[in-house]
């Protein structure tokens, strides 16, 4: 028979938190208990559920994908193929929409995914009226699922961007793709959505459309805030100012990378 620490020496070339929560989910015992009894015994079962697993993660898939769920914001939300995988540094949007967003207002989430951000906001502030679009009806689906899971009431609605909408808000939050079609970082996340991640030659395309479109769309006083690639910053920047947005700035992550640029709409 396989002890837990056995089994996690024989696959120590896997990421190791990766596998104590794998051995959690299949052996129906939280992590801390995975922790605190390295000696206990790895049934039969347990051990042939295991092993197709690690082969998909040898081969490069997930682990969200693997196990379908990742945790964002505090909160267990369904992940699966059709939407990207929620990354920690988004956290700063919803830090940011939670601190900006008018008592009582109302916001709007473009390209919502899995609705990590309409969702997570909605429980920090249940005073939004919270509504989050994206293009892909799989991926509302995936976002419709985590809403209705978590008892959190967000509108969705299948739209690109802004368009064809008439509604007008006080905060409007997206996380566009804006990876550049030829970056060699993409070897790395061939298996998430492909249109989720790039946007054309310099990775602006989407973003681009959305700051245009939104600066028509705000409410005076409105905020803009949208997520971009450590480098982009002064780009995202100018197309704001271009927009004729106000108080434009940028928040590092905890990385210390810039990571979200946002802008006010003064009126007119």
């Amino acid at each position: 028979m396989t002890t837990v620490k056995q089994w996690l020496q024989q696959n120590s070339d896997l990421p190791l938190i990766e596998c104590e929560l794998l051995l959690g989910q299949i052996m129906v015992l939280s992590r801390a208990q995975i922790l605190a009894y390295p000696e206990r015994e790895i049934n039969t079962d347990a051990l042939q559920q295991l092993q197709p697993v690690v082969e998909q993660l040898r081969e490069g898939k997930p682990f969200a994908y693997i196990t379908g769920s990742r945790e964002f914001w505090g909160l267990d939300l369904q992940v699966t193929a059709d939407v990207l995988i929620p990354r920690p540094e988004t956290e700063l949007l919803v830090e940011l929409v939670i601190d900006l967003a008018p008592r009582g207002g109302n916001m709007i989430d473009l390209g919502t995914g899995s609705g990590a951000i309409a969702i997570a906001v909605k429980t920090e502030r249940p005073d939004l009226a919270v509504t989050a679009v994206d293009s892909s009806c799989a991926a509302l689906r995936v976002a419709s699922h985590n809403a209705c899971k978590l008892k959190v009431d967000v509108n969705f609605h299948q739209q690109s961007w802004l368009q064809g909408s008439n509604s007008t808000w006080d905060t409007i939050v997206s996380n566009p793709p804006y990876i550049a079609d030829n970056d060699p970082h993409l070897s790395n996340l061939s298996a998430e959505p492909r249109q989720a991640l790039v946007a054309g030659p310099d990775g602006l395309d989407d973003i681009r459309q959305i700051i245009p479109q939104a600066s028509q769309r705000l409410n005076p006083g409105g905020h803009l805030l949208i997520e971009h690639g450590y480098d982009q910053a002064a780009n995202v920047q100018q197309l704001m100012s271009a927009a004729e947005l106000v108080n434009v700035r940028t928040r590092k992550d905890l990385a210390g990378m810039d990571r979200v640029t946002l802008a006010q709409y003064a009126g007119r």
